[in-house]
């Protein structure tokens, strides 16, 4: 009996061992298949500005079961650079990719390319494909109507008329979709006002020469159509170098709001860059499930910010998303 009793219970060992190894794989097949991952293509992927929108991708992750890498990049991205970061993290292993496009015809064709064979989904900007049975989602701010609060916002502090006054525009961007509708917006907006564009340069950091009487004829009004453009003037304001010269803009970092705050800007549009994040990645996580096929998902909103409402509630969340 007492023989029996211990072929029993190694019997009963070896079960539980095979049952236990079984499980582990089940498991592991269940994780394998259910997490994805998700490879995020953005220039200047540390600076600050990105905070609100990698707060939006680490909440996204755990209501859709998907992992994120943001790849390490440099200030600005070319189209080619771009492509062969996406190349390289498909072949590690990403099935899905966010990126803000390049601009430019190169970005185009590798979207196209890309597209056919691995998810993709563009976020901040957006570039059109010309092949009817490749769809890029986009997810996005409302660009032209930004620049347009821009213009209703320096009309609101000169009484609707600009007879008199000079403008120059600035656009760290150059040739990107988002910044010539923001622009598009802007001038829309401001051209029964009387004012004169004295100036409008795109790829403003790209620039051999910093902001400068030098550089670029004085103007009253300095609009910036993005966060870096309006960091670096927000600075040189800051050193009193701006001879005058009073600073509208859209931004979404901390140093933007500091600008602001500190009274070196007067108005500043802050797109919701949180939801860019969130909204990106369910997109793009509901392509991987095939249920959603690559349209467009609604614009993101915006708000705009004033140094007197600095710190109203709705403000004060926008900041927290800021400081994650």
């Amino acid at each position: 009996m007492k023989k029996d009793k211990k072929v029993f219970i190694l019997i009963e060992v070896v079960l539980a061992m095979l049952v236990l190894i079984v499980l582990l794989f089940m498991f592991q097949e269940r994780a394998d298949q259910g997490v994805k991952k998700i490879a995020v293509v953005v220039p200047n992927s540390d600076h600050s500005r990105w905070a609100s929108f990698k707060y939006g991708l680490q909440m996204a992750e755990t209501d859709f079961d998907v992992e994120t890498v943001v790849v390490s990049t440099g200030e600005t991205l070319t189209a080619e650079e771009e492509a062969e970061l996406m190349e390289s993290e498909i072949d590690n292993g990403a099935d899905g990719i966010l990126v803000q496009p390049a601009a430019g015809d190169d970005m185009r064709e590798t979207l196209e390319r890309i597209g056919k064979k691995t998810p993709v989904v563009q976020v901040e900007s957006t570039v059109y494909t010309d092949e009817e049975n490749v769809k890029i989602a986009s997810v996005e701010p409302e660009h032209y109507a930004m620049g347009k609060t821009l213009a209703e916002e320096i009309l609101l502090d000169y009484n609707g008329s600009l007879g008199g006054k000079t403008i120059g525009i600035l656009s760290g961007d150059k040739g990107s979709a988002a910044s010539e509708e923001r622009k598009a917006g802007l001038t829309a907006g401001l051209k029964d006002a009387g004012g004169e564009i004295l100036w409008s340069v795109d790829g403003y950091l790209d620039a051999e020469e910093i902001l400068s009487p030098a550089a670029y004829p004085r103007v009253d009004i300095i609009v910036a159509l993005d966060d870096s453009s309006f960091v670096a003037v927000g600075e040189i304001n800051a050193k009193g170098s701006l001879n005058g010269a009073v600073l509208y803009g859209i931004g979404s970092s901390t140093e933007a709001f500091y600008y602001l705050d500190n009274g070196f800007a007067e108005c500043l549009v802050v797109p919701d860059e949180f939801h860019v994040g969130y909204q990106g990645l369910a997109v793009l996580a509901d392509d991987l499930r095939d249920s959603h096929k690559a349209e467009d998902y609604p614009e993101v909103a915006y708000t705009t910010v004033r140094r007197e409402t600095l710190f109203t509630e709705e403000n004060q969340n926008i900041l927290f998303t800021m400081i994650q």
